[in-house]
Formats: structure tokens, C-alpha cells, sequence
């Protein structure tokens, strides 16, 4: 392998985005993980029926705010050890940590689990998205875009699909684990008609740690990343600066953990307000000092002041602007869909993996369609053009379905496809803002501090819920006011600049 930059071997490049589609595989069967067991879970861990939705809520967004602080940290390994291994180290987290789940005793068990293996999982994207960017030519980005995207949700169909049919065959498969050797008590402990096998789902997740062996072995490192480390850009990295990221952590933990108890309102609204401006400065911290050692060396030795620090902060603002509309979107509508469905008329025991299963087929089709329509069109007009679908399916799906059946899962499958498209633009609009300096922090930052708006509003929905309820408003009508987020994208979306037809930044 030559030490110049985009010489890596063919079979190199072959290697690297065979284990990063396998780890965004993984990513969407995480994703689709929860959603899919929680009402069993939390039932059998003595949560009442009334509170379910609440303590859906509150995991959820521990989810969220893991994988945003995972895609800042692990983002951050990776511009400063290199992409493959902070990969690797962000895989085995979320594998070993999400198999643990399965052994839950409490809901606040889960809640933690998922928060730690969510850090991984926020990792491994932006860390993926930004090795296939710089390793592959120009020419492949959109359909490497939209196999990103599309890998994931295939994990979020391949999780479905296990999971209907465990519903399915519960019998077959406690005979099955006993034919194994496993004990009657530890075979009623994984899967049982109460529990629908919930553990035993969770337990599924540890098997990407099988991915860390691969990509150790046969994954070769950015070319682009190993001359900016030769050059000595990846020494103005230091340790000391990640305690940012750690306040910015506990202040989004903090504000979800008081949405736990019965306070007003506006403290609540407070509460979010503060904790997104420390959340916010704390994520940005290791960048911002990194830019000011970075230009403090680049200045001493030209003379002049570049200025590159700040547009390279604005852009990551942008781009988390952006990402926070499309997974604001996803999280507080689309995901619920799932959960919702079982509450429909005629809705059968596998309505939610159904569901599930209708979304992750249109999704998996979307991301392809988008980012090759972005490729085509352009980034800004295909990004208005998504959120204007986007806009107008979510009240399709959530107001017109009066009962379970073939036209909500047609619906669905439109509802998924049309809402993931923006998971096949971003991996192609995301690395294109940034410098191979910062890429994998910057894209990190960009696409996973949505995840913290996204919870915030998954938060929020009870409380839409309780002030719309004197109306006879529902889940169907929260969603819906919900997708008006789009239009604020639609607006975003014409000050970030158009990249189309561009070399990636240096």
C-alpha cells in the first residue's frame, strides 16, 4: 500500500466498506431493538401499563443523547488514533453492552445499558461514513451514501423479521434451547409466552463483537487521515479537552432524568434550555480548542490569520441543524408508528414487527433513491424536496388509519421510505463540510447532536399530549403537529452551501 493519499489497495477498499456496511447493519438492528421489546420488557419488569409510554420516552432518550455523545467521543478517537481502531473500540461498546441488556432487572437497567451501548453506536457511524468517504473516489460517494443508509435499515428489517419470528414459534424455540443443554428455569427466563422472548433479542445485539476481529484484520486506515497524522495535525488533540464532552453528557442526562419526576411545565422548559446551551459548548469544546492550537501553528508560520476555525464551527452547527430536523422527525413520529399499530382495530400479536417490517422496506429503498437524486439534483433541493414528502406522509400515516390492514402498511412502508431518505443524503452532504483534520469529529458532532434535539422532542410528547388532550387530540395528531419541524429544514437547508460536483476539503 502506497503512503500517498487515495492509494489504497482494491481489496483494501472492498474490505473497509464490507465492515463498515456490516456495522451500520448492525447500528439499524440496534435501533430497531428497543422499539420492537419494550412493551414486553417493560411489563415484565413490573412497569404498570399507564406508565409504559413515559418510561418509553425516557429510555429512548438516554438512546438518543448515548449516540450523540458517542459520535462526539468516538468521532474525536478517531481523528486522533485513526479511523479503524476508534471503529473498532466503538463496535465491541455497543455490542458487548447491548447483549447485556438481555440480563435487565429493572427498566432504569435498561435505560443505562442502552445509554452505554448507544455511545458506540453513535461512534461507529461517523467513524464509518468518514473512512468510506476518504477511501473510495469522488465518483462513488452517492451510491456508497445510499448503501449507508440503506445497510441500516436493513438491520432494522433483519431485527423485525427476528423478532415476528420469535412471536411466531415460541414453542419451537424453547424446545430448541433445551435441546441445547439450557435448563428449564433458564429456558423460561429467555423466552416464554409473557415475555415474547424479549431477552433473548437483547442478547442478539452482542453479536457485532464478532465485527472487531474482521476489521482488525483486514481494514486498512485512511490514507487521507495517516498524511494529516505524518504532518503533525493530529497532535493538537489532547485528552484533557474530552471533560467538555462529559459536562455536556451529564447536562442531557440531567434534563432527561428530570422529566422522570412531576415538576412543572415551564421548569421543564427551562431545564431543556439550559442543558442545550451546556450541552452544546460542552460538545464543541474539544473542537474549538483543537481549532485554536491547530491555527495558532498555522499563523505563526504564515504570518496570517485563516479564519478556517470559525467557518468549520459554523458548519458543524449547520449540519446539526440539519441532522436534527430529519431524526426529530424519525424519533418523535415515525418510530412511534410501530408501538402505536398494536393499539389499532383488528391489529394481530405481530402488528408491531409488521410494522416494523412494511418501514424498513421503504427506508431501505429511500436512502438509495435520495442520495442518488442528490447526486442528480443537487444537495439543497433534494434536501427541500424530502422535507416536503416528509411533511406531507406523516399526517397521511397518523391521521387517515382507522385500523390495522393493508393500507396502513402501505402507509408505512411509504411513511419509512420518505422520512430515512434523509439517512442516505446526510453520510453524502455530512463529510463533504469538513477537512480530514476534523471530519470524523465534525460529521460526528453534525449528524449525532440531532439525536439530542430528536430526544428532546420524544420528551416533549407527553407533554403535547396532556395540552392537546381537552381537544381529543391523540398520538395521531401530536405526530403530525410534530412534522411541522419540516418546514424549519425546508428554511435551514439555503444556507448551507451546495457541494455538488466538489472534491472532498483537505
Amino acid at each position: 500500500m502506497s503512503n500517498s493519499i487515495g492509494t489504497t489497495s482494491t481489496f483494501g477498499k472492498w474490505m473497509a466498506l464490507t465492515a463498515a456496511l456490516l456495522g451500520w447493519l448492525f447500528d439499524g438492528l440496534e435501533m430497531g431493538l428497543f422499539p420492537l421489546t419494550a412493551r414486553s420488557a417493560l411489563l415484565d419488569l413490573g412497569v404498570a401499563e399507564p406508565d409504559i409510554a413515559n418510561w418509553l420516552g425516557v429510555i429512548t432518550a438516554f438512546f438518543l443523547v448515548g449516540a450523540a455523545t458517542g459520535g462526539v467521543l468516538f468521532g474525536w478517537l478517531g481523528d486522533r488514533i485513526g479511523r479503524v481502531q476508534a471503529m473498532m473500540l466503538s463496535v465491541l461498546t455497543y455490542a458487548l453492552v447491548s447483549g447485556l441488556g438481555g440480563f435487565a432487572t429493572s427498566a432504569t437497567q435498561i435505560g443505562v445499558l442502552r445509554f452505554i451501548a448507544a455511545l458506540g453506536m453513535g461512534g461507529e457511524w461517523s467513524l464509518g461514513v468518514a473512512l468510506i468517504n476518504e477511501i473510495w473516489p469522488a465518483r462513488s460517494r452517492a451510491l456508497l451514501a445510499g448503501l449507508i443508509g440503506a445497510a441500516a435499515n436493513v438491520g432494522y428489517l433483519v431485527i423485525a423479521l427476528v423478532g415476528r419470528s420469535l412471536v411466531q414459534h415460541i414453542p419451537e424455540t424453547r424446545g430448541l434451547l433445551s435441546n441445547m443443554g439450557l435448563s428449564s428455569s433458564w429456558v423460561d427466563y429467555l423466552v416464554n409466552d409473557h415475555n415474547h422472548g424479549w431477552r433473548l433479542l437483547m442478547m442478539c445485539g452482542a453479536v457485532p463483537a464478532l465485527l472487531t476481529f474482521f476489521i482488525r484484520i483486514f481494514v486498512p486506515e485512511s490514507q487521507r487521515w495517516e498524511s494529516e497524522r505524518a504532518r503533525g495535525a493530529t497532535s493538537h488533540w489532547a485528552n484533557r479537552d474530552l471533560v467538555g464532552v462529559l459536562i455536556g453528557a451529564a447536562a442531557a442526562c440531567g434534563f432527561i432524568t428530570l422529566f422522570t419526576h412531576d415538576v412543572p411545565w415551564y421548569t421543564q422548559l427551562a431545564a431543556v434550555l439550559t442543558g442545550l446551551v451546556v450541552v452544546t459548548l460542552g460538545y464543541l469544546w474539544p473542537v474549538m480548542l483543537y481549532l485554536k492550537r491547530a491555527e495558532a501553528v498555522a499563523n505563526e508560520r504564515s504570518g496570517e490569520r485563516s479564519g478556517a476555525g470559525n467557518q468549520i464551527l459554523r458548519r458543524m452547527l449547520l449540519a446539526a441543524s440539519l441532522s436534527g430536523v430529519a431524526l426529530l422527525g424519525t424519533w418523535g413520529t415515525i418510530q412511534q408508528a410501530a408501538p402505536w399499530s398494536g393499539s389499532l382495530p383488528d391489529a394481530p400479536p405481530t402488528a408491531s414487527s409488521q410494522t416494523q417490517i412494511w418501514s424498513a422496506i421503504g427506508a431501505i429503498v429511500g436512502t438509495m433513491l435520495a442520495a442518488l437524486t442528490a447526486d442528480w439534483l443537487g444537495r439543497r433541493i433534494t434536501y427541500t424536496l424530502l422535507c416536503l414528502g416528509s411533511l406531507a406522509i406523516i399526517p397521511a400515516l397518523f391521521m387517515t388509519s382507522t385500523s390495522f390492514g393493508f393500507q396502513f402498511l402501505l402507509l408505512s412502508f411509504l411513511a419509512g421510505g420518505i422520512t430515512a431518505s434523509f439517512y442516505g443524503w446526510l453520510p453524502l452532504y455530512l463529510p463533504e463540510l469538513f477537512p480530514t483534520r476534523v471530519r470524523a469529529t465534525g460529521q460526528g458532532f453534525g449528524f449525532n447532536f440531532g439525536r439530542v434535539l430528536a430526544a428532546i422532542g420524544v420528551l416533549q410528547l407527553g407533554n403535547l399530549r396532556a395540552l392537546v388532550h381537552p381537544q381529543g387530540w391523540g398520538l395521531g395528531e401530536v405526530c403530525s403537529l410534530l412534522s411541522l419541524i419540516y418546514i424549519l429544514g425546508m428554511v435551514l437547508i439555503w444556507f448551507a452551501p451546495e457541494t455538488k460536483g466538489r472534491p472532498l476539503p483537505e
